[in-house]
Formats: structure tokens, sequence, C-alpha cells
């Protein structure tokens, strides 16, 4: 099992994010490593859990990561976070993003779910991908 490219992964997805045009249009600098303290921006994007198991083999180590990218607003409707959403989507699925450590084998989306957070009358989208790394 190898958690080596773990913050190389996390590392390259948030700058992916940050440098995407279509995202900064929608959120500005509003891209997170984790949720913002204090007073938050009225939309934006954060990294979320991940799940990783283990795929080495004879020729070396590898893993698949299931990371969580989340679009939070506090508007009433879902209409500006899904907007946003599918930039960040459009921003990883495939991207060739380039790792301190290892290889990015594939990037693609599992899934997402959108909600209202209970009692508050923000929306959330959790989406979540699938990134297959190897160790060189």
């Amino acid at each position: 099992m190898t958690y080596a490219m773990g913050s190389a992964l996390q590392e390259a997805v948030f700058q992916r994010l940050e440098a995407d045009a279509v995202l900064a249009a929608l959120v500005g600098t509003s891209i997170y490593d984790s949720a913002p303290q204090g007073p938050v921006p009225g939309l934006y994007v954060t990294l979320g859990p991940e799940d990783v198991r283990d795929r080495s083999d004879g020729t070396g180590g590898a893993a698949i990561h299931d990371f969580t990218v989340s679009v939070v607003t506090d508007e009433t409707g879902f209409q500006a976070a899904k907007a946003a959403a599918a930039a960040v989507s459009d921003a990883l699925v495939d991207a060739g993003l380039a790792l301190a450590r290892g290889r990015l084998v594939s990037l693609s989306f599992l899934k997402a779910r959108a909600r209202r957070v209970s009692k508050s009358a923000q929306r959330q989208i959790d989406m979540t991908f699938r990134a297959r790394v190897e160790d060189d």
C-alpha cells in the first residue's frame, strides 16, 4: 500500500482549480484546501474527504484516490452552485495533472450529491472524483 502521492495529488488538484479561468469567473479566489473559518464568501469551493485503496503490484506502488470537491453557496437555489460544480468537473475530468511525486494515470468523475445543508440556507454539492496514481 502506498499513500506517498496523496499530498502531491491534492496539491495538483488545488493548483488546477485555482488556474481554471471559468471557475475563477464564478468563484474568484474562493477555492480552499479546507472549509474557510470566520466569514465565508457567498459561493466557494473546498477540497474535502478522501478514501484511498491500494493498487500496487509487482512493478511498483499505486493507489486509487476517491476525493471530494464541494461547492457551497448561501444563495436560495442551486443554479450558481451547479454552474461552479460544472466548472470544477470540466477542470478535473481527464486533466493531465503533473504531480510532484508519482504520476497520474487517470482522473474521472464518480458521483455527486446536491443538498440543502440542514437548518440553514446553504446549498452544497459534493462531487467525488477518482484518481489512479502510480509511484515512479
